[in-house]
């Protein structure tokens, strides 16, 4: 009978109305670091699309025209090895981090994390602290309610229809893009991916908050295979917190034989997914330690030592040895660091040009006369330069190979493509037979370190 009890009271615990949290504020050094990550990272977001670089949009991702800037910088999609290499670079900063402390990424740096913070401060400037919005919530319908949650929605649907507008400022010029929305001339697709957007924003950062990181975010199910004994997770000391219960300040809790926990609830009011983390390591925890300065807030004024709740591995809270510095991190760290390395470097030496050349499949070699045959060639020259360029086509790998193309200097704008027909011509004798290897090279007039080398085969006649 009572295991029947308790499995309706299970069943009907999944149906209960989910309850709005409301974060206490809470001060010390890890609301001050998330503080800081929120302003430089909403900074970045906001300031980066005005900034200009050489008399253009510093970081634009120019899709009509294929080209994506990112200060001196220009990529193209033939540079989509460097995307990838970017990703792998993501994800195994995501596994290092998280091997070493936890979902540091959840807490500090995610975009829904950074974005909830800055809707809860337009919150409590509007509302007011955690218990007068519990009040207010509580509160029947009036003019102070409807005019604190008026204002409210107002800075949030502003804010967030601000971030749309970024956004978009990130693949259409901003400054081109506000003369738009000031003239009441965007574009179709401008318009949607605003909106869109915005409400995204309005919608996960002001209703949904901790259910995208509770239901939605696949991270928040796997993070606990990137786990070890000795991660460093926030942990409560249960050895030394319980039996938990209240007392006074001047209070022997000792000769009472209760533990350093006064269960004051200020660690699940401060929580922004609202656990209680003297349950033990839970997947819905974030690891922005908002609890940590919480607790160590009331351990001060209670004169208790602090740590309660701590950044701690698995293996020192059972008294074991612990090692932060372990195989697994060093190889993740190496991995990274060659990999950040092998980027940076190769983006130094990246040519801001790129050939690529077509034999003629029609005829395999033309005869020019008695004594020189030809090979054909379509050549499709990109300059990723941000200046214009005269390049001059040789070629090599044959005795007395020569390239013709009209016009002699091939001349290509700054960020554009053309196609330019090309003669290769040998002396007859000097290629029998089909797939001769050669190289054709394209080198630019005004700088002969810019160049590119692109191999091909030659075909002559069977003699």
């Amino acid at each position: 009978m009572r295991n029947q009890e308790k499995e309706v009271t299970a069943d009907a615990g999944m149906y209960v109305a989910r309850e709005k949290i409301h974060p206490r504020e809470v001060k010390g050094p890890f609301q001050t670091l998330r503080n800081i990550a929120v302003i430089v990272l909403l900074g970045i977001y906001y300031g980066l699309a005005w900034v200009q670089w050489e008399g253009r949009q510093a970081v634009l991702f120019d899709l009509p025209a294929r080209q994506f800037h990112i200060f001196g910088l220009t990529f193209w999609p033939q540079d989509f090895l460097y995307l990838a290499l970017l990703l792998i670079i993501a994800a195994l900063s995501l596994f290092f981090f998280t091997a070493l402390a936890g979902r540091l990424w959840c807490g500090y740096a995610c975009p829904q994390t950074v974005w909830t913070e800055a809707f809860i401060w337009m919150e409590r400037l509007t509302e007011g602290n955690r218990q007068q919005r519990l009040k207010l919530d509580k509160s029947p319908c009036n003019s102070t309610k409807l005019l604190r949650r008026g204002s409210k929605h107002v800075l949030w649907v502003l804010f967030a229809l601000y971030t749309g507008f970024t956004f978009v400022g990130y693949f259409t010029p901003i400054r081109e893009l506000s003369v738009n929305v000031a003239t009441f001339s965007l574009g179709g697709w401008e318009t949607f991916w605003l909106l869109f957007y915005g409400f995204a924003t309005w919608g996960n950062a002001g209703f949904l908050r901790e259910q995208v990181c509770i239901y939605m975010c696949p991270y928040a199910r796997f993070q606990s295979a990137m786990f070890d004994p000795n991660s460093l997770i926030i942990s409560y000391d249960e050895k030394r917190g319980e039996p938990r219960g209240g007392r006074g300040r001047n209070v022997d809790h000792k000769a009472k034989g209760l533990g350093d926990c006064i269960d004051c609830n200020l660690c699940v009011q401060a929580c922004p997914t609202g656990i209680d983390i003297r349950d033990g390591l839970q997947y819905e925890c974030i690891a922005c330690a908002a609890c940590i300065d919480a607790c160590n807030g009331v351990m001060d004024k209670m004169d208790y030592p602090r740590g309660l709740i701590r950044y701690t591995t698995e293996n020192a809270m059972e008294g074991k040895p612990s090692r932060i510095l372990r195989p697994r991190i060093l190889i993740y760290g190496l991995l990274l660091l060659a990999l950040t390395v092998g980027v940076l470097y190769s983006l130094t030496l990246r040519t801001p040009l790129a050939m690529e050349v077509m034999a003629d499949r029609n005829v395999l070699y033309r005869d020019v006369d008695f004594e020189t045959i030809e090979n054909v060639y379509t050549v499709r020259i990109l300059n990723k330069d941000s200046q214009a360029h005269e390049y001059v086509l040789t070629v090599d790998g044959l005795p007395g190979a020569r390239v013709i193309t009209r016009p002699e200097r091939i001349h290509v704008r700054a960020g554009s493509t053309d196609t330019v027909i090309a003669r290769v011509q040998v002396p007859r004798g000097a290629a029998t037979g089909p797939g001769h290897p050669i190289e054709l090279q394209l080198t630019s007039q005004s700088d002969p370190a810019i160049q590119s080398t692109n191999a091909a085969r030659f075909h002559g006649p069977d003699e």
